[in-house]
């Protein structure tokens, strides 16, 4: 079941807020609980005992820690078990390919489905227990109210990675306010329409253009723009609305993009781009290994575990890898070798620059056949402007145009701004609301004549 669709919109959400609003205040967590195993066994009946016994073994590890003297031990078992599932469910054909191509086996790679949204919900009981161990978090002797945590459905499947200690208080106590209801609505519908009118858009005209065989220059550009718009607007869209059924319900999740395309360096777009995934890794991985203290041969060590490993979780396969080395590569230039260089560089240019190394990164992320990301990378800059391929980009463009409009708009901050200047007029208010109700219905109807609907960051 996906956010952006009918059942889960005027089916699943309506009962939802019926039972959760109408029973007594100590109902709100089974109920929820509940509904939140019935949202991932719609889409993974099979799977719901891997995420029970992966919270179960986090439980009882965050119990033994505090119980235990042996308290590393266990939290090297409680991380190693929890890793076996995702190891197991995401990497087996992998593995097993690799070791058949370098030593010439035949090895049976068996069909393993991979559990929906197994890396997030595996990274937020690994957190869990991590913290525990801390003593950054209580210890949860509630199996139910830890399940409550890790299976909370806004979050679930696609993110963002929310730490315990963000929602500790919260699972044992939260109210909504009007204000709460209202701004998780605007989130909500906002990320709504991010989704099916901008996101999806952009992926059928990027399904067109890399679903073929021959690339031409102006097409190529136009299909890495739009996955590159896709992208961003599939996993931020799923992260509104995410944000906002939270604060309906009365959770504040952290926010996980903070308008990465305005970036002006790649640093900062990896501190505006999916912001919970970078803060587990800095403080669960970077910062353990030594982060910043230590000496700069360390320092890369430290930065290309992180990035190699960043590659692995968003998919088994080379080019993922590859992703993440490419980042690391111009990562290192910044902090070590044009450190000084940067600033004097003009925004407008450090700007373009950082979008540029990002388009060219988003077409290594999408394309696995490296060969084929090679023949996109040429024909991007032979300069292949032929009659033809400009009488095609011409025909696309006039077609999506609209969307590419709104993709820009959208991935910048203006619509937060004005609704910041203007916020102390009530007939602002009542424009913007009556607004967001015009949008859901467009949204909707947008949705009921369209079956393209995909979620790229459920795969992972």
């Amino acid at each position: 079941m996906v956010f952006s669709s009918a059942i889960f919109i005027f089916c699943f959400l309506p009962i939802l807020f019926f039972f959760y609003f109408c029973l007594p205040k100590k109902c709100k967590n089974i109920v929820l609980l509940i509904f939140s195993l019935i949202f991932y066994a719609f889409g993974g009946a099979n799977y719901l005992f891997t995420l029970l016994l992966t919270v179960f073994i986090s439980y009882l590890g965050g119990i033994l820690i505090k119980k235990c003297s042996k308290k590393k031990l266990i939290l090297f078992l409680t991380i190693a078990l929890n890793l076996s599932f995702l190891i197991y469910f995401k990497y087996t054909g992998f593995i097993l390919s690799n070791i058949n191509n370098l030593f010439n086996l035949n090895i049976s790679i068996p069909s393993i489905i991979m559990p929906i949204g197994i890396s997030f919900y595996t990274f937020q009981s690994i957190s869990y227990v991590i913290d525990v161990y801390r003593n950054e978090v209580e210890v949860q002797k509630n199996y139910f109210l830890l399940l409550l945590y890790v299976s909370l459905f806004p979050q679930l499947v696609a993110g963002p990675i929310v730490r315990y200690k963000t929602v500790e208080s919260e699972i044992k106590t939260r109210k909504t306010t009007l204000y709460d209801f209202c701004y998780g609505i605007e989130r909500f519908i906002l990320g709504l329409a991010k989704k099916v009118i901008i996101a999806n858009q952009m992926g059928k005209l990027a399904d067109i253009v890399f679903n073929t065989d021959s690339f031409t220059t102006p097409v190529v550009w136009l299909g890495a723009i739009a996955y590159m718009m896709q992208i961003y607007f599939d996993f931020s869209a799923y992260s509104d609305m995410a944000i906002g059924l939270g604060r309906i319900l009365g959770f504040k999740f952290l926010e996980n993009f903070n308008f990465p395309y305005i970036a002006k360096s790649i640093t900062e777009f990896w501190r505006r781009w999916h912001i919970s995934l970078s803060t587990f890794f800095r403080d669960y991985i970077y910062i353990p290994l030594g982060g910043n203290r230590c000496s700069k041969k360390r320092q890369i060590f430290n930065m290309s575990v992180v990035w190699i490993l960043t590659g692995l979780w968003h998919g088994a396969s080379w080019n993922f890898v590859l992703w993440g080395l490419y980042y690391l590569f111009f990562l290192i230039l910044e902090k070590y070798v044009f450190k000084n260089v940067l600033d004097k560089i003009p925004n407008v240019l450090r700007h373009a620059l950082t979008l540029l190394i990002v388009l060219i990164g988003w077409m290594l992320f999408r394309l696995e056949d490296l060969s084929v990301f090679k023949d996109v990378i040429i024909s991007m800059f032979n300069f292949n402007f032929t009659t033809l391929a400009l009488s095609e980009a011409r025909i696309y463009l006039e077609t999506y145009y609209i969307y590419f409009i709104l993709a820009i708009i959208f991935s910048t901050p203006i619509y937060y701004i004005v609704c910041e200047k203007f916020k102390k007029y009530k007939l602002f208010e009542i424009l913007k609301y009556l607004g967001l109700l015009v949008l859901f219905i467009i949204t909707i109807m947008f949705l009921a004549q369209s079956s393209y609907n995909p979620f790229i960051y459920f795969r992972f």
